[in-house]
């Protein structure tokens, strides 16, 4: 079976020792049929008073972290590997309900999934209502993986991938008219184009893993990532990375799902101190095949 080993590696740095709240941290894998957790190892300095962990209201799992000491740095260093098996992307049948677009959420699974289809973001001038209208064939009913397919590549294309090290989400507005943005910046766009098309989408983060012979075409390693899954009658939550054009889960890790990015923040605290006590905070990610991390060992 695939094996990933990941490294994630966060360091808070300052000029000079401060107290520290709780951090909360989402840095676990989810596990699945299709993902495992094989093991994995979580080393923080300053040793803190308690660490638990719990599952918040969506099931992902949160470690909360406490304090009693002082330091000028503090570091959360996370190794875990994982068993990896991509699913297909899905597979329906003229027969399943959802392969044409339009379809209909059976009342059973509407309750459940009305705020994944419930525009969460404003847009005044409907501009994010166009943009996701124009994948549609208005004359006729066009499948429904054909406009996800769209939907996912048009995004990889038309916009301009940018790191931005401030924190947060961009608004779904702000992202079509810069046309530019993070991973995150790319997710919450497409979920919030996807509800106004009336399907139900989620937000995703975790990692992506960037195998050698495609390393040209993935962007988003070397730190989180995120991307979206959207829910279809008969095939379930299927993965779409409009980040870099994958449909399904080939290379991606899911740590965590969320209605809104602000549910799913890998890592957030508060020091204890003045503001020009902070000096800066690094943040590595790597994600290697686990043959070729025992090879490098050799």
């Amino acid at each position: 079976m695939p094996l990933l080993t990941i490294h994630h590696k966060t360091e808070y740095r300052y000029y000079r020792p401060v107290a520290f709240g709780e951090h909360r941290f989402m840095l676990r894998p989810s596990d699945g049929h299709d993902l495992r957790v094989l093991d994995s190892r979580l080393d923080i300095s300053p040793k803190p008073m308690s660490l638990r962990w719990i599952h918040d209201v969506f099931g992902n799992s949160v470690a909360i972290a406490d304090f009693d000491a002082r330091a000028d740095r503090l570091v959360f260093d996370w190794h875990v590997t994982v068993e990896h098996n991509p699913v297909d992307e899905f597979a329906l049948t003229p027969d399943d309900p959802a392969y044409f677009y339009p379809f209909a959420y059976d009342d059973a699974e509407l309750s459940d999934l009305v705020q994944y289809i419930t525009a969460q973001y404003p847009d005044p001038e409907g501009r994010i209502s166009a943009w996701a209208r124009g994948f549609l064939d208005e004359t006729a009913a066009s499948p429904t993986f054909d406009i996800l397919s769209r939907i996912t590549h048009a995004i990889r294309k038309q916009f301009r991938y940018q790191r931005r090290h401030a924190p947060g989400t961009q608004s779904p507005c702000e992202t079509l008219l810069r046309g530019t943005g993070t991973c995150r910046d790319y997710a919450l766009f497409m979920i919030e184009a996807l509800r106004r098309l009336g399907i139900a989408a989620r937000f995703v983060s975790g990692y992506v893993f960037v195998p050698e012979d495609i390393a040209q075409h993935h962007v988003g390693g070397g730190s989180t990532h995120a991307w979206v899954q959207v829910y279809l009658p008969s095939a379930g939550w299927i993965e779409f990375d409009p980040t870099n054009g994958i449909l399904g889960t080939r290379d991606l890790i899911r740590v965590a799902v969320a209605r809104d990015p602000r549910q799913a923040i890998p890592l957030h605290g508060i020091y204890i101190g003045t503001q020009d006590a902070f000096d800066v905070m690094d943040v590595s990610v790597k994600v290697v095949a686990a043959e070729a991390l025992e090879a490098a060992v050799v």
